[in-house]
């Protein structure tokens, strides 16, 4: 027994823990769980449980469906939304083989086997999302809490709530940055302090469960959909990041225009470079191209500043004295992503760039969407899928995400998008009825 996995059953003895929740996700974020008793937690911590993963989406065939969740003592924490006597507590899983071996399916892997190969090249890896949400009366309609704007007081219904799920995920461990009302009307934003990778993507799928478990049980309901509202901006997951050699942020180089060293200019090329591929990960619901449209703060095509925030890439203001804070911020990604593969496939663009050392273009610090089309392609500036089914098939033929994901999360998630399409397709909206019906 390990020294971690000894403080974590001492834990639930002085917690009086009754129950441990085991979580992971399947390949398209959504959080799965079982629980155990403190009874069986041992055992867990030292074999693992089994589990039937053939109905978890993107796991196993029947004929290979025996799984083993085994979890991760340092993810440990109690769940506080749950009662104090007989109390529950939740840890985070990586998914192997009945033999050992790490099912290469399981996304927190592939997000591990991208923080290796950073690793062997001397980096660690930081992130940081701005997941926006919006809070409306009920799962059933969309009326909104409140009319306020970006930063709004008086006009902000969610402040109490934002503050419950603040304090919440502290009680878990996760360092909170700021939070504030977004500019649509009852969008908000709750901003996590930078970590490494890992950690961050645990703490974002809490995240993402905390703000839905606060919100239900003040009586609201709480959605990170992309796109829920025509007239209003959809919600976003900007992500900061940056590489670390120890101490040391190897994005800064104090020499350059913009502070960003040769390691940070092939990292951003990388991304601009694999964008197109990797939005199936990034922007994987079919509501997610609803977001990706110009006049409304969402990145639509292939271009980096400093201070223009119509670009795909943003680099954040340099304050002299903040080295360690030089960051990139890729702003296509919305919140409703697996933030184990979109972290993973990020980090592997900018890792591409860097090893094939490729030349990152001129910066666009105009207004991109105002450029004329054919201004745009002198300039080489391409855009992001502009649907679904363009992002399926720039995936399925990118080499470079086959390689990122691994052959059986690239093929399964393939294979579900695919299905989302085809439903999509088939379902007449009210769009089409009202304006089609009366005239055709």
């Amino acid at each position: 027994m390990t020294e971690s996995a000894d403080y974590v059953i001492s834990a639930c003895r002085e917690n009086d823990v009754k129950f441990i929740r085991l979580w992971f996700t399947d390949i398209v974020g959504a959080l799965k769980s079982f629980a155990i008793t403190v009874e069986e937690l041992e055992k867990a911590l030292e074999e693992g449980m089994g589990f039937d993963g053939s109905s978890i989406e993107g796991f196993a065939r029947i004929d290979e469906s025996d799984m083993v969740a085994r979890p991760d003592p340092a993810t440990f924490q109690l769940v506080p939304w749950r009662p104090r006597e007989s109390g529950v507590a939740r840890m985070f899983c990586d998914i192997h083989h009945p033999d050992g071996t790490a099912f290469e399916g399981d996304p927190r892997q592939v997000l591990k086997r991208q923080l290796k190969r950073a690793a062997d090249l001397g980096y660690t890896f930081y992130v940081s999302p701005e997941m926006e949400y919006f809070y409306f009366k009920d799962s059933g309609g969309r009326v909104p809490l409140d009319r306020g704007g970006y930063f709004d007081q008086i006009s902000d219904a969610g402040s109490d709530l934002r503050r419950e799920t603040v304090l919440t995920l502290e009680a878990m461990g996760i360092e909170v940055e700021y939070s504030h009302h977004e500019v649509a009307q009852s969008q908000h934003e709750i901003a996590l302090r930078y970590t490494d990778a890992l950690t961050m993507a645990d703490a974002a799928m809490t995240y993402r469960l905390v703000v839905k478990e606060i919100a239900t049980t003040n009586g609201v309901y709480a959605t990170f959909m992309p796109k829920p509202m025509a007239d209003q901006n959809g919600s976003g997951m900007h992500v900061h990041q940056s590489l670390f050699k120890g101490e040391r942020n190897a994005f800064f180089d104090v020499s350059d225009e913009y502070h960003l060293s040769a390691i940070a200019r092939g990292y951003i090329a990388g991304l601009l470079h694999n964008a197109r591929a990797l939005t199936l990960v990034t922007n994987q619901w079919v509501n997610s191209y609803k977001r990706l449209l110009p006049g409304f703060e969402a990145p639509v095509y292939l271009s980096w500043a400093r201070r223009n925030r119509s670009d795909l890439i943003r680099i954040p203001e340099y304050k002299p004295g903040k080295e360690t804070h030089t960051r990139i911020e890729y702003r296509s990604p919305d919140p409703a992503c697996n933030p184990y593969l979109a972290f993973a496939v990020m980090l592997a663009a900018g890792l591409d760039g860097i090893e094939n050392e490729r030349q990152l273009p001129p910066p666009v610090e105009g207004n991109v969407f105002e450029l004329r089309a054919e201004e745009r392609a002198s300039r080489g500036i391409a855009t992001l899928p502009g649907s679904l089914i363009e992002a399926i098939e720039v995936a399925e033929q990118s080499p470079f995400l086959r390689s990122a994901l691994g052959d059986h999360v690239f093929e399964s998630l393939i294979a579900n998008k695919r299905i989302e399409w085809d439903r999509y397709r088939r379902h007449i909206t009210d769009f089409e009825l009202a304006e089609y019906l009366p005239i055709l």
